[in-house]
Formats: C-alpha cells, structure tokens, sequence
C-alpha cells in the first residue's frame, strides 16, 4: 500500500514540474500562479508548497528536470556543432530564455538560480567539448561561455523569427567562425 502512495506522490510531483515548465516558458515565472499551475496539472494547489516548499522550490525542481532532458536529449554525437544545434532546438531552452528576462532584473527572485544554471550548462559544454576543439588563444571557461551565450542567443532569433533561422547555415557559420569543422 505504501508503494502505491510513493508512486502518487512521484506522479504529482512530476505534473506539478511538468505543468510548471510550460507556464514558466508561456508566462514566466512571476506571471505564473500556484493555481495556474493546479489547474493546469490537475492537482490541488496546495499539493506545490506540500511538494517543493515554494515557488522558488519548484523554479529550482523544474530547472533541474529540464536541464537533465536537455542534457540527455544533446546526447554526444561526435560532433560538438551538432550538439549545439540539438540544444538550440530543445524545447528546454525557450524556458531558459523566458526565465533569462526575469532572471536579469535587479533584485529578481530567481537570479541566483538562474546563475546555477548557467554554470550548470558552462560545465556540461567544458565536459563534452574536446580539448583539440577550443580556439588556440582562448580557455575552456571562455570557449563555454560564448558557446552558451551563441546558444542562447541563436534559440531567441529562432523562436521570434524561424522562418529566417536557417539551423544548418548558422550549424555551418559557426564552425566556420570557431574552425571546428561543419563548414
């Protein structure tokens, strides 16, 4: 019987985070309301502060769940042009841009966990791009925060305007710019 009550709980719990990540994507995180939130998972409103504290908890639990799909969606292909085209089209990363504009206001509730996020995503760039990758000149450090800034800074132009994004021309610019081949 108790397995049956963990299961509920896990299965609430990944509405709740499921449901969370749309409406921060759509709406941000300010504009998004517990009971936007319950309605949308269809669970009680007052299962979100049961399962994750507070808002920010939840912030926190839905950033982790999508930065571990975009993680394992931008599996290593061999090609790290190709991992970062797979990024920039992962449904994950319009949330990231959404909560990018919250996250840059002074004294805004989530900045802190968006800069986690960053490092997070920094880190995850340094692990996977070979040594013999990164431009003469420049650090690994550097090379992975121009990396995630070309990311999101391509997914926002691709989102407002996809029909003048061509994916495999910027694929093929970008490997042209940083001599790592797809030219």
């Amino acid at each position: 019987m108790a397995t049956r009550r963990v299961e509920r709980t896990q299965e609430s719990r990944q509405l709740l985070v499921a449901a969370s990540a749309e409406l921060f994507a759509e709406k941000g995180y300010r504009q998004t309301s517990f009971v936007d939130i319950a309605d949308a998972a269809g669970i009680s409103r007052g299962s979100i502060p049961w399962h994750f504290g507070n808002k920010l908890g939840l912030l926190e639990a839905v950033v982790d769940d999508q930065l571990q799909h975009v993680l394992a969606d931008v599996a290593p292909a061999g090609d790290p042009l190709d991992e970062l085209v797979s990024f920039i089209r992962s449904p994950a990363t319009r949330l990231f841009i959404t909560l990018l504009a919250e996250a840059v206001e002074v004294g805004s509730p989530i900045r802190e966990h968006y800069a986690r996020l960053h490092a997070t995503l920094r880190e995850a760039v340094r692990a996977r791009v070979p040594g013999e990758v990164v431009p003469a000149g420049t650090t690994p450090e550097a090379f992975a925060v121009v990396l995630v800034g070309i990311v999101i800074g391509v997914h926002a132009q691709w989102r407002v305007a996809p029909e003048a994004v061509d994916l495999e021309s910027v694929r093929a610019t970008i490997g042209a710019l940083l001599a790592v081949g797809g030219a």
